[in-house]
């Protein structure tokens, strides 16, 4: 085992990632800049050492972190998610400089950064795929002709990257015509090449995906689903564990496919197959994520294995104890991500000081966060601060306790996404299910909540209500 880890990464995945260091025994290092010296992974790790004033390129600097790792003493590296996660000349400098990346080979990580090589893959094992092209594109007259073949509307989207650049929906032959150098263009901005692919748009469709966990001598597990459908600006915002989509039989299937597809890429440590379904609630597969995900907790609930440990272990070439029929479901969790965004406002940021903050407790509540009071909320950094997590026996108690948990859940100083998350814990649909990506942009009622006022506002106010009844 690893004597000492640098966490290249902060706020609650570093917290996360720190906590099970300490837990195995490990040493740890915190990296930040000047605005992150009093940061809750710095005061959590062993030791933290400032790599850059400017925080938009702290997390970014991959030979400055591996230097300090050797400097330090640190034998492995772990990226957690986002930044350097995925960036395989990244996991490619640790390899080359003797220090341990926690996370999977650079080569598998280059390899399903393609999204049209990892298609490839995804069929030669029979997983299912979206209809579309068989490989990049060659051009716009190709588009039109596949297009034309498996029906509009199609999408548009880049084979490299993510995050939904390099992305257009297109439901006839001119607006094909019309996004491909569109698409082209921002594809080749974002991530220096303008490759494309062209697939079945798939509408009303479900964001279902597998968390699968291998080790170095060829062992794979998966652990079941998650539902990730509601969604703002294509980013996650619920997660749930396991889909009220899948039957039991359908989890043993499509789980097997997928582990297969690991399997057949030589796949170690955490990751992610991620699919879209259909209004049919057919699978397809779309990408893959080589690195640990934000919404792990819920798998983490109803499994009883702890991903971020075996992460470590993996990389510290421990074998997987582990079986499949070892993988037990347990139960139903949900996850909310506490943005410091106003959704009245399309999703805008929320800068500025936590005033007060208060997090809910109790059987089945878990909280990851790396905010408390006087934590300073910056325009440099992704919004979510926290993430508020629950475990039940059922899906109603599931959805009953992470009301109850959000209404108890007290952040002042920003704006925040808890009023928007209580409203869908109370939403009919919700509860039975009914949602789809679309969920959000089809139910405006959900933003429709009062302004927060502070517990001092509504004593002033009963104050004055009191005092006017009397006539004082």
């Amino acid at each position: 085992m690893f004597k000492k880890v640098l966490v290249a990464n902060r706020g609650e995945i570093a917290c996360r990632i720190i906590r099970a260091c300490k837990e195995l025994g490990i040493q740890t290092v915190a990296i930040y800049n000047e605005i992150e010296s009093t940061a809750r992974h710095v005061k959590m790790a062993d030791e933290a050492y400032m790599i850059g004033v400017n925080p938009l390129d702290t997390y970014l600097n991959a030979e400055r972190i591996v230097d300090l790792a050797l400097e330090v003493g640190a034998e492995a590296i772990h990226p957690g998610y986002g930044f350097l996660a995925e960036n395989e000349h990244f996991a490619r400098l640790c390899e080359e400089k003797g220090i341990t990346f926690i996370g999977p080979h650079w080569k598998v990580i280059e390899l399903m950064g393609d999204k049209a090589r990892s298609k490839e893959i995804a069929k030669k094992v029979g997983l299912p795929t979206v209809p579309g092209s068989d490989g990049i594109l060659k051009d716009e007259k190709e588009a039109l002709h596949i297009a034309r073949e498996i029906g509009f509307p199609v999408l548009l989207k880049a084979s490299a990257g993510g995050g939904g650049r390099g992305i257009r929906i297109c439901r006839n032959e001119e607006e094909l015509l019309k996004n491909y150098e569109l698409a082209y263009n921002e594809a080749q901005k974002a991530f220096g090449r303008g490759d494309l692919l062209l697939e079945k748009y798939i509408q009303n469709p479900k964001h279902i995906e597998f968390q699968v966990l291998g080790d170095k001598y060829g062992n794979v597990i998966h652990l079941g689903e998650r539902d990730c459908s509601i969604q703002r600006r294509n980013q996650k915002l619920v997660e749930i564990a396991p889909s009220l989509l899948l039957t039991p039989e359908q989890r043993e299937y499509y789980g097997s496919l997928v582990v297969k597809a690991a399997k057949e890429i030589g796949y170690y440590s955490a990751g992610t197959m991620e699919f879209v379904a259909d209004e049919n609630g057919n699978l397809y597969f779309i990408e893959m994520n080589t690195r640990i995900q934000v919404e792990h907790p819920v798998t983490e609930m109803i499994t009883g294995v702890d991903i971020v440990k075996w992460q470590i272990r993996i990389a510290a070439g421990e074998p997987l104890r582990y079986k499949q029929e070892d993988i037990k479901f347990n139960g139903y969790s949900i996850e909310c991500r506490i943005n410091a965004e106003d959704p009245k406002k399309g999703f805008a940021p929320s800068v500025g000081t936590i005033e007060r903050y208060y997090v809910p407790g109790g059987f089945g509540i878990r909280v990851e966060h790396a905010a408390s009071r006087g934590f300073e909320v910056t325009p440099y950094y992704d919004s979510m601060i926290a993430k508020l997590i629950v475990w039940a026996p059922t899906w109603e108690v599931a959805v009953d306790r992470m009301r109850a948990a959000l209404e108890t859940y007290e952040i002042t100083g920003v704006k925040t996404t808890i009023p928007l998350l209580i409203n869908i814990m109370k939403d009919p649909d919700f509860r039975a299910g009914k949602f789809t990506t679309k969920y959000l942009e089809e139910r405006p009622h959900l933003f429709d909540y009062p302004e927060h006022r502070d517990k001092e506002d509504f004593v002033a106010i009963i104050a004055s209500a009191i005092a006017s009844y009397h006539g004082l």
